[in-house]
């Protein structure tokens, strides 16, 4: 194969993260969102070392799993994957990538592993408790879009009106927002030229309060009185309800949701959710997880795993939950535990944890702001257990190898990307540890996204590499 020529070919597999294996007379392909049996044509964009990758020029036939999407963005909206899939179908392809990835790894292992398979999650539509919108337009010089990111564009911007992941709540706030600046010819800010006003809107719902905090994210170049915004938002007739509306300014080049300055238009800058039986004071930028009632069950899987050890004394153990984020996971252990350290490099979450640990009366969480790597030489304190939450990319070799070195008889890993999971866990392997027991939980219907809990124990030194 070359680059630029087409092919056609069917699709045999879908790999994490949504590569499909595309088989044809001329090779294989890889080839992005895509589904197995689906025949497709695709345009070869890179060749390297025998590999081809191409772009997805048409679907020429569906796959035989496929069903009638029920969302009229899937395929032009660039946030779902497989919406066209039946969700136990989904499931299983979700559950086949990890378990193909675990066995790569793990299948040598003496022994074995218990598999857990996968857990859905209980609410597959409107599941969403945050949502970051875009303002632009669909087309070039077309009239104002408020929404997601066209499929496979920097630019262009779709109107998700009707959008499943997300509940009646936020299609009404978006609609809402997106018909008042465009009635009133509001600019919004270019991503080429750096010109325009309207940048984002952040709402973010409690699943189990309601609780509502709208952030609307704008440039400085342009003055908007915007009472009759938030008076707009406040008289939509809501299930939840508005705890606060914010006017966010932000002026970086980057196209992200940060703030220079935040003003409150209404009510507070903060809202609260519940989380097995905690209480979470969450602000426009904090970290939570984005599924509540999946976060529920990807926790409640790894309070699973931390009380199948051995209870002997576990309320004098010492944990540390390293990647704390705003400290979920160390607040569940707490009870259970002497101590709870968390470590976490962003500062916000870390000042978040603290508080959310005094709103729930738990005295025996101490949270450190700082590199893992680095703050793990400056604890005085030598864990019992580990609990791993680690970012998207894994573990920092060097923090890895200090993870190791405190030998503690078992870990608990929780990964949201398994690519990057099975490449620690062969170090773990290395260094004489084995995979006990592992379980997918999905958190993120219709996406390509899967999180995956691990349960390793010490089992001997480990050979040298």
């Amino acid at each position: 194969m070359k680059k630029g020529q087409v092919i056609e070919g069917i699709v045999g597999r879908v790999d994490f993260p949504n590569k499909g294996i595309v088989e044809s007379g001329e090779g294989r392909c890889i080839v992005k969102n895509t589904l197995p049996g689906q025949r497709v044509s695709c345009r070869i964009n890179k060749v390297r070392k025998g590999k081809a990758e191409g772009r997805l020029l048409e679907v020429l036939e569906k796959s035989p799993m496929e069903v009638e999407s029920p969302c009229e963005h899937f395929g032009t909206c660039g946030g779902c994957t497989y919406l066209s899939l039946p969700y136990e179908k989904q499931l299983a392809l979700k559950e086949e990538q990890v378990k193909g990835l675990l066995d790569s790894v793990l299948g040598k292992q003496e022994g074995g592993y218990i598999f857990e398979r996968i857990k859905g999650s209980p609410e597959v539509y409107g599941y969403r408790n945050k949502m970051e919108f875009s303002f632009g337009d669909e087309i070039k010089d077309g009239p104002l879009a408020l929404g997601m990111h066209k499929r496979g564009s920097f630019y262009d911007i779709v109107t998700v009106s009707d959008c499943k992941i997300m509940d009646e709540d936020y299609r009404k706030i978006l609609s809402g927002t997106r018909n008042f600046f465009a009635e009133r010819n509001v600019s919004f800010h270019h991503r080429l030229s750096h010109q325009g006003y309207l940048r984002h809107l952040l709402v973010r719902k409690a699943s189990k309060t309601g609780e509502i905090l709208i952030a609307l994210v704008t440039t400085t170049q342009e003055e908007h009185d915007l009472t009759a915004f938030r008076e707009m938002l406040l008289s939509l007739e809501l299930k939840g309800k508005i705890v606060g509306i914010l006017h966010t300014k932000n002026d970086s080049v980057a196209d992200v949701v940060k703030s220079d300055e935040t003003i409150i238009l209404y009510g507070q800058d903060y809202f609260y959710e519940e989380l097995l039986g905690l209480k979470f004071k969450i602000s426009q930028f904090s970290f939570f997880q984005t599924n509540t009632y999946g976060a529920e069950v990807l926790y409640e899987t790894a309070r699973e795993y931390i009380g199948s050890l051995s209870p002997e004394g576990k309320a004098d153990k010492v944990i540390f939950d390293l990647y704390s984020g705003t400290g979920t996971i160390a607040q569940m252990m707490a009870p259970v535990a002497g101590k709870v350290i968390g470590v976490e490099i962003v500062e916000e979450a870390v000042e978040a944890a603290k508080k959310n640990a005094e709103l729930n009366y738990l005295h025996n969480c101490e949270f450190i702001a700082g590199d893992v790597l680095k703050v793990l030489d400056e604890i005085e304190e030598k864990p019992d257990f580990i609990i791993l939450d680690p970012p998207r990319d894994g573990i920092h070799p060097k923090a890895l190898k200090k993870i190791i070195d405190y030998k503690v008889d078992r870990l608990v890993y929780i990964s949201c990307k398994p690519t990057s999971l099975v490449r620690d866990l062969e170090v773990f392997l290395e260094n004489g540890y084995r995979v006990e027991r592992a379980v997918a939980v999905d958190q993120f219907p219709w996406t390509a996204q899967i999180e995956t809990v691990i349960l390793m124990q010490k089992c001997g030194a480990g050979k040298k590499r």
